[in-house]
């Protein structure tokens, strides 16, 4: 394929950032930029049986593969469409049986090396930026990261070796796990739940900011970028990387250690939000600063903690640890500071799970409110909180309620996700179902 570019949008070097994307015209806010497939994905194993393998459908109906009976499809269509990947998968599973369990990321790269044999020239998801071309930063990884790297491999080495002939060398995968592991994008439906991992070139291009003008959603497997702020020619285009919930020098922590380097947006050399988000509660003998700094290592520390132990404590245990610690920390923080709302999240999150539907409202109408202060206009983070809230309503039989807080959602859906997606007429068809 010719690099024809992106219409309205340039490839160019950014000041202090490298090269980036910068627009051509103007963009109003909700106007789709540009729309990238994706250059190589994989459906996440926990989603198999509610999402064809191909093209990423929710639906009911899906049959599944006759062979290695994992993988399900909308129709043959879409398993004709899917098998130059999936045969691989499916040979490995089949030989591997039981003990089949490479990571999403090694899934991903296999994929990435038969899709590149099979490939020559440029595809419709590089117009602007090949994969060869993504950054590895190899030279600035910690040993940990290598370690990681060196493991993902192996597992490369013992699930595919036998079914992809001569794998690259193994500085060859080094490189090429590094550069996923720093460009690749994880898909999420509209309530942000997890649903694969892809490499979208082109969307890869632009730079990070923490007040960013674009926004990228999903529509199967096709990354769409669209504006949630209004673009002038000549502006640089900027997506986020991370999620912009949290104060300045986490953001910049994150950034720092998984993307190496250090942000200097405006959000960042501002601060404007900080002040908010660490908001301390209001008592009558205000905590002392070493006091506040304290419980933001106690806060940072049991949010780690927490992410492993959902590795191998049950849910009564890890809604226990919310709860304390939600008790601990709010000795000295507002119910708005982010990290009373980090585990909150996390609390809502295991209560959907145990299916305590009070309980999980509860979290979600203390989280609403200050998630729409702190994050950005148009955040998909808002809105996939107003999706729960609403289908929690509407469950619980709380009608008004419930239409109130999907339609809230539809305002910053239609925005980010475009009036035509899917996903906004599904719930535009919630809210006409209560009519």
């Amino acid at each position: 394929m010719k690099n024809q570019g992106i219409e309205g949008t340039e490839r160019f070097l950014s000041p202090g950032k490298g090269r980036g994307l910068r627009a051509l015209r103007q963009f109003a806010v909700g106007e789709l930029v540009f729309a990238c497939p994706a250059y190589s994905y994989v459906l996440t194993v926990n989603e198999r049986g509610a999402h064809c393998e191909h093209c990423f459908t929710r639906r009911e109906d899906l049959f599944k593969c006759g062979k290695c009976k994992q993988a399900y499809y909308c129709n043959v269509d879409c398993q004709r469409g899917d098998w130059p990947m999936h045969k691989l998968e499916c040979v490995a599973m089949c030989t591997h049986g039981e003990n089949w369990c490479p990571s999403e990321t090694v899934r991903l790269v296999a994929r990435i090396i038969m899709k590149q044999r099979v490939t020559t020239g440029r595809t419709a998801s590089e117009r602007l930026l090949l994969l060869k071309e993504f950054e590895s930063h190899l030279d600035k990884m910690d040993s940990e990261k290598e370690e990681m790297n060196q493991t993902d491999i192996l597992a490369l080495h013992h699930f595919y070796s036998r079914h992809i002939s001569d794998l690259p060398s193994d500085h060859a995968l080094t490189e090429l796990f590094a550069q996923v592991n720093c460009n690749g994008f994880t898909i999420e439906d509209e309530e942000l739940s997890h649903l694969g991992s892809a490499v979208f070139p082109d969307v890869a291009l632009m730079n990070h900011s923490c007040s960013p003008n674009v926004i990228v959603t999903y529509k199967g497997t096709v990354a769409e970028v669209r504006a949630v702020q209004e673009i002038n020619p000549g502006d640089e285009i900027f997506n986020s990387y991370i999620d912009l919930l949290y104060p300045t020098e986490d953001r910049k922590e994150r950034l720092l250690d998984s993307y190496f380097f250090t942000c200097q947006c405006n959000e960042c050399t501002s601060r404007s939000k900080d002040t908010e988000k660490m908001e301390i509660r209001k008592l009558s003998s205000p905590p002392e600063p070493e006091e506040i700094r304290s419980m933001v290592r106690y806060a940072r520390n049991v949010i780690e903690e927490f992410r492993r132990a959902k590795h191998y404590k049950t849910p009564s245990e890890l809604l226990e640890m919310c709860e304390l610690s939600l008790d601990k920390m709010g000795a000295t923080f507002a119910d708005t500071n982010i990290y009373m709302l980090h585990m909150m999240y996390q609390a809502m999150g295991v209560c959907l799970y145990m299916q305590d539907w009070d309980g999980a409202m509860s979290y979600g109408e203390k989280i609403i409110q200050p998630y729409s202060v702190h994050y950005p206009a148009y955040s998909l983070n808002v809105a996939s909180m107003y999706l729960k809230l609403g289908r929690l309503y509407l469950g619980l039989e709380k009608k008004t309620q419930g239409v109130k807080a999907l339609k809230k959602a539809l305002v910053i859906m239609e925005v980010a996700h475009g009036k035509d997606h899917h996903y906004v007429e599904e719930v535009e068809r919630e809210i006409e179902d209560q009519k």
